[in-house]
This record gives structure tokens, C-alpha cells and sequence, in this order.
């Protein structure tokens, strides 16, 4: 597989010249491959992620931050669970973006997830983000009138000053080594319906669904032309975006896993080399460590004393 031509068929190169209807939900990449064929390339990618994280944690200076948006049932949780299954814990963290709370509501729109970006050395995930505030709440007007902001700042170019504050808020994390990986996971409507429907069918899937989700999906024209906006006007070359075809989740997980390889390779990241003083100190306490190493006769005794019975 050639992850740069798959990477460079689905980022958002010209933002300009970008229209949603020349991306297709249902597209597979021409790789020529099945379900099975792609977890065996999955499994590599997992295997090179998990060192490339370690890296990131043990060098200290990088930090990234994956960016998850879409419509209900196009797979972020089964992305979350099978790209990062072999991620260290301890260097990743997962935050999803619900209804803004009180405190939330008393704040930007930009405050919660400045709370939630990720420390140096580690991969933050959002499940959903700030990208909600010219999405939902562009599609939901209503939501907007609740966020307390003064009403003359509520203009009709409300829109096109957050896509600004958000181009500058993203450059800034860049300029202080976030680097930002952006993806639409874009699946039909036909597909979500499917999906919606295994919920119904299967017990173990039923608590996943909702009302909400359902009349959420009857403004389906609405929200694609707030996407294409948004992607059009945030897609930058420092966070551009990527516009992943999400009918195939085996799909979606394989281009999105080496999107954020590739990113961490340009990295070069490296374990933190130990030279100097502290070598000289490391030498030291491994000859000492060497010297406590018990005997050849004291191993045989030990080794004695421990067969069947032997006398203690």
C-alpha cells in the first residue's frame, strides 16, 4: 500500500476548489482489498504507531491532537477503539465533545477544548470538538442564541469570524508544537440508515441509538452544506483536512491510521540520548548492579535448595 497517494486522495489540498460531492462515502481507495486484507495492513500500522508513540512520550516535545467530526453512526468510537488499541494509556487521551454545560456557556467557544489539548508527548483525541460551533449550532440557530454572547455581536458574519478565530487558534498550536490532524468521516445517508437500523435489531447495539439521532438526520442537506463550508474555509497547510469515505469502517480506520503515521514520521522523533555526566553515572551503577550478581556456587546451592527434598 502506498500511504502517501492513499493520505494525498483525501486530504483537502485547495480549500478553495473544494466541493463535498467530489468525495464518495462508499470509495475504497483502488487498493483492491477486503475486510480481511485490511486488518492484516491494520495490524502493521498498529505495530508502527505504538513505537512511534513511545517516541513522542519519551522525546517530551511533540504533541498531537486527531480531530473527529461526522454525522451519527459513521464510526469515530470503532475508530477510536481499533486504531488506538495499541497506543500506552498513559500517552493518550480520548475527550468527547457532549452539550456545553453551565460553565461552558459562561466562557469562548474555544475554552473547553483549550482545557482538553494535549501535554507534550502525548496523542489527544476529540470525539467531536469545537468544529461544533459552526456545525450544529449553525444548523440549530437556536443553539447560538443560548450561548449568552452580546446579540450585536451576533451578526450575519458570525460564521466567517469563527472560521477565522479558528484558523488562528490552530496556527497558534502550531506554532507551539500541537500539531493538528483533521477528519470528516463521510458517510452516506444510506449507510447511517443501515446502521441505525442494526442498533434497532441488535440488543448489544441498542443503546447506542437515539430520537435525536433520528431527527438530527432529516437536516442531512443542511449539515453537508455546513461541512463543505467549514472544510472549505478551516482547511489550511498546517491542519488541513482530511475528507475520509466512512461506508466502509475497515476503510476509514486504514486511511486515518496512516494519516496520523505519516504525520508523526515527519516528526523525526527519537529517544532523548543520555551522554555526559549522567552516561558516566549509568556505566557506574550497571557494574554495580553486575557485581551483586551472585556466583556460580551460589547459583548451585540456590538451585539445590529448591529441588524436591532438599533440606532447608
Amino acid at each position: 500500500m502506498n500511504r502517501d497517494k492513499l493520505i494525498k486522495r483525501y486530504r483537502v489540498g485547495d480549500p478553495e476548489k473544494f466541493r463535498l460531492g467530489d468525495y464518495a462515502p462508499g470509495d475504497r481507495g483502488g487498493l483492491g482489498l477486503d475486510k480481511s486484507g485490511a486488518q492484516d495492513l491494520l495490524a502493521g500500522d498498529i505495530g508502527r504507531l505504538a513505537e512511534l508513540q513511545e517516541k513522542l512520550y519519551a522525546q517530551d516535545r511533540w504533541a498531537v491532537l486527531v480531530i473527529l467530526q461526522a454525522m451519527d453512526a459513521a464510526g469515530k468510537d470503532s475508530l477510536i477503539k481499533h486504531v488506538m488499541t495499541g497506543i500506552n494509556p498513559q500517552g493518550c487521551h480520548v475527550t468527547a465533545f457532549k452539550a456545553p454545560s453551565a460553565e461552558e456557556l459562561d466562557h469562548d467557544f474555544l475554552w473547553r477544548a483549550a482545557k482538553a489539548l494535549p501535554e507534550r508527548g502525548r496523542i489527544g483525541i476529540f470525539n467531536r470538538s469545537y468544529y461544533e460551533e459552526v456545525l450544529v449550532a449553525r444548523v440549530h440557530r437556536e443553539i447560538l442564541e443560548g450561548e449568552k454572547l452580546p446579540k450585536r455581536l451576533v451578526s450575519n458574519r458570525i460564521w466567517q469570524e469563527r472560521f477565522k478565530d479558528i484558523r488562528a487558534f490552530e496556527r497558534y498550536l502550531a506554532h507551539n508544537g500541537i500539531v493538528v490532524l483533521k477528519f470528516f468521516l463521510y458517510v452516506s445517508k444510506e449507510e447511517q440508515r443501515k446502521r441505525f437500523l442494526d442498533r434497532l435489531d441488535e440488543p448489544a447495539k441498542r443503546w447506542k441509538f437515539s430520537m435525536h439521532d433520528v431527527e438530527e438526520r432529516k437536516l442531512w442537506d443542511r449539515y453537508m452544506t455546513a461541512y463543505e463550508e467549514m472544510i472549505r474555509h478551516t482547511s489550511t497547510p498546517h491542519s488541513p483536512w482530511h475528507v475520509v469515505p466512512a461506508d466502509h469502517k475497515w476503510f476509514t480506520q486504514l486511511v486515518v491510521a496512516a494519516a496520523i503515521i505519516k504525520a508523526l514520521d515527519r516528526l523525526d522523533l527519537e529517544y532523548p540520548a543520555v551522554r555526559g555526566e549522567a552516561l558516566k553515572e549509568m556505566k557506574a551503577v550497571r557494574k554495580a548492579l553486575l557485581a551483586e550478581a551472585p556466583s556460580n556456587a551460589e547459583k548451585l546451592r540456590l538451585a539445590l535448595a529448591r529441588k524436591p527434598g532438599a533440606k532447608r
